[in-house]
């Protein structure tokens, strides 16, 4: 599933959008959009300022009028807002005017569209979409971290370790990350990965960085000793070794 969001002060533009990606959702049997709409600016920052809503697409309008200050503020600097808080993800912008094309790649937007955009043209851009999020979802995690969205690269993560009710995300470059989520809620983002194993109650390792492994302990590249439950070595010995198996059949 991938959640887009759809930022146009014209309620028959984003119908309009709306349904494309409907249409685009039919050709391919198990593709699903969670669709969106917001027809300010503002009311999509707030969001994913204060809602921890992060989504996979956001299709902007340039001209995003704020109907409370009557001012005229750009798609292009809420695009702006949300790189500085770390957002990430793609950014599609639909207008009526070439103006502002050139400043659409200061914000690494995905596409610049000229309405009225046709099946044809969002349907590229989509393909193209889901291209990329399929290579980085395999590389990266999304976090927020201190109020910010933090993309973190699987590779850089060494172990997490639970602290009562937060996790201590610990890095390759020695950087550390308190997270406010259970270890089952980033566990379930993990797993998907076959380089992480859960031991015990406490600790995500990255198999990778596993230095030694013996049924009392492992070592993890980083220096740090994890001292293993009682009944875990076995099944973490065969994930251990699938993993070198896989690494060398590359």
């Amino acid at each position: 599933m991938y959640l887009i969001a759809l930022c146009d002060d014209e309620p028959a533009e984003l119908e309009k959008t709306e349904k494309l990606l409907g249409d685009y959702e039919k050709k391919f049997p198990g593709l699903e959009f969670m669709t969106r709409c917001f027809e300010s600016a503002e009311e999509l920052l707030c969001l994913v300022r204060e809602k921890n809503y992060i989504p996979d697409l956001i299709f902007m309008d340039i001209y995003m009028p704020d109907k409370k200050s009557n001012s005229n503020p750009l798609g292009i600097e809420a695009a702006k807002e949300l790189r500085n808080m770390n957002y990430k993800g793609k950014i599609v912008f639909l207008t009526t005017s070439k103006e502002y094309a050139l400043e659409a790649f200061d914000v690494d937007a995905l596409q610049y569209m000229v309405k009225p955009v046709s099946k044809e043209k969002l349907f590229s851009v989509l393909n193209r979409f889901l291209n990329n999020i399929e290579e980085e979802r395999k590389k990266y995690i999304l976090l927020r971290i201190e109020g910010k969205l933090v993309r973190v690269s699987l590779n850089d993560i060494v172990y997490c370790e639970a602290q009562g009710k937060r996790q201590c995300l610990y890095l390759a470059d020695g950087t550390q990350y308190i997270l406010r989520m259970t270890m089952t809620e980033l566990y379930e983002q993990l797993s998907k990965c076959q380089e992480f194993a859960k031991i015990g109650a406490a600790f995500i390792v990255n198999i990778g960085c596993i230095g030694t492994l013996n049924a009392k302990e492992i070592c993890m590249d980083n220096g740090r000793k994890i001292y293993l439950p009682r009944g875990t070595y076995k099944g973490l010995r065969e994930q251990y070794f699938n993993y070198y198996c896989r690494e060398v059949n590359r």
